[in-house]
């Protein structure tokens, strides 16, 4: 698809999604429609002797490898904050503009949603490379942290459509190996990006020390995930008698998990989906004794120990599933994957 538009004062072609951000920092970038505008001979040879490449290769200069680089699909903050970045701070020309998530450590304070009532309450966050967590106190001078988050095992996401603020970010960790969420917003969008990128920037410098050998671009995927799919879908459980309950499930790699509420800090269960060489499949429909589904659109997960029943509301709800959970199934277990799926076959 050719971009429509232009920015005449940065030589570069844009989206007309980016245009809207484009227009948001007039002082730098100067927008243009390619067909509907005019235009004059020495804007013409500037976007002539510049364009893309020229731009990326001065104002991306220095960017770190692991500064997440938005596309198309994610979130208004992060398409804002990496054009502000790149173009309007100069922070990938100028090193030192990079300290807030370079440096291996960061504090501050967060505005953290309360597991229990819901409400948000400002509370202390500190990073830190070093000590290899991500901690919060709920008071300032508290001396142990409510809790500490491994950078092994931590990942965040921006998810602001489900917790209600566009700059909503859903931090995870493991606790006794199950996943634990905690949800947090800053008002400042440069400051929530900010810890989102420092978050990358102590998983990545942690897996450099963990798999010496690798490289960045073997790296960089790894440093935080989006959820291959979230939505409302109905289960039953293992005997398959009981009713079926709507619930929240979350596709995060190769967990399944499911809560009552999208917003519960802790999921009712998880289903660990394998691959197909390991007898994990999936299948359109329910067994025909099936009973108590309100929802009609079937799925059968069939894994070596028992098959996991679903339904979800439309068909187009459950095609989405059937291909995600294809597209799982058909990657094959990298070697640390078995040890994951042995303790979920261990789970009481």
């Amino acid at each position: 698809m050719d971009p429509d538009w232009a920015s005449h004062s940065l030589g570069i072609f844009i989206c007309l999604n980016c245009s809207g951000i484009h227009r948001n920092i007039p002082q730098v970038s100067k927008v243009k429609s390619v067909r509907l505008d005019d235009w004059d001979d020495a804007q013409v040879e500037f976007m002539a002797a510049n364009g893309n490449n020229v731009a990326k290769a001065k104002y991306e200069s220095k960017m770190p490898p692991f500064y997440y680089k938005p596309t198309f699909l994610d979130c208004q903050l992060l398409r804002e904050q990496w054009i502000r970045a790149k173009y309007e701070r100069k922070e990938f020309i100028h090193s030192e503009k990079q300290e807030p998530y370079s440096a291996g450590y960061r504090e501050g304070f967060l505005w953290k949603r309360g597991r229990d009532n819901g409400q948000f309450l400002s509370r202390k966050f500190v990073l830190s490379e070093r000590e290899g967590a991500l901690k919060y106190f709920n008071k300032n001078d508290a001396k142990e942290p409510k809790a500490i988050m491994k950078i092994e095992h931590l990942n965040a996401t921006f998810q602001p459509a489900k917790i209600g603020n566009p700059h909503g970010l859903q931090i995870t960790y493991l606790k006794d190996n199950s996943t634990r969420n905690i949800f947090v917003y800053h008002e400042d969008g440069k400051e929530i990006v900010d810890w989102f990128n420092a978050i990358r920037a102590a998983r990545f410098h942690y897996l450099q020390v963990a798999f010496p050998g690798a490289s960045d671009a073997d790296l960089v995927p790894k440093l935080s995930r989006n959820y291959l799919k979230e939505g409302y879908m109905e289960k039953t459980g293992p005997k398959q008698t009981e009713g079926f309950k709507k619930r929240w499930f979350t596709m995060d790699d190769r967990r399944l998990m499911y809560f009552k509420d999208p917003l519960d800090a802790f999921a009712r269960g998880e289903v660990f989906i394998g691959s197909k060489e390991n007898s994990y499949k999936v299948l359109e429909g329910l067994p025909p004794s099936t009973q108590g589904n309100h929802w009609q659109h079937g799925i059968t997960i069939v894994t070596p120990d028992r098959k996991f029943l679903f339904a979800c509301e439309t068909e187009d709800d459950q095609l989405e599933w059937i291909t995600t959970f294809q597209k799982v199934i058909s990657r094959p277990m990298l070697p640390q994957e078995y040890a994951v799926e042995a303790h979920f076959k261990h789970k009481p």
